[in-house]
């Protein structure tokens, strides 16, 4: 059974990058047929889908997000990683890591148990 585990910082100041790494375990990030996929929930709010890459590597951004987003992977480490820049307090959230099949699901097959961010100074 695929296993994710999300990791970092619990609190970033305002303007600084916000760098999360999901380490997946039970299954390659490389195999077929899967998005490996950012999720975040702000406080009081619903889920709101981040990102995405693909098993090819291919990757996927929201759009209200994309200019400040970058995703990638570590196939040696079966790792894939978040990078949101540019935080403010809007940005605090807690933030899953997911498998699925669907893309830009908020509800994927598989995923962490999330990670709590704050921005704050």
């Amino acid at each position: 059974q695929v296993q994710l585990q999300e990791s970092g910082p619990g609190l970033v100041k305002p303007s600084q990058t916000l760098s999360l790494t999901c380490s997946v375990s039970g299954g390659s990030i490389t195999s077929s047929g899967y998005y490996w996929s950012w999720i975040r929930q702000p406080p009081g709010k619903g889920l709101e889908w981040v990102g995405a890459i693909d098993s090819s590597g291919s990757i996927w951004y929201s759009p209200s997000l994309k200019s400040r987003t970058s995703i990638y992977r570590d196939t040696s480490t079966n790792q894939f990683t978040l990078q949101l820049s540019s935080v403010t307090p809007a940005d605090t959230a807690v933030y899953y890591c997911g498998r699925g099949r669907v893309l830009s699901t908020t509800t994927p097959d598989y995923r962490g148990q999330g990670t709590q961010v704050t921005v704050s100074s």
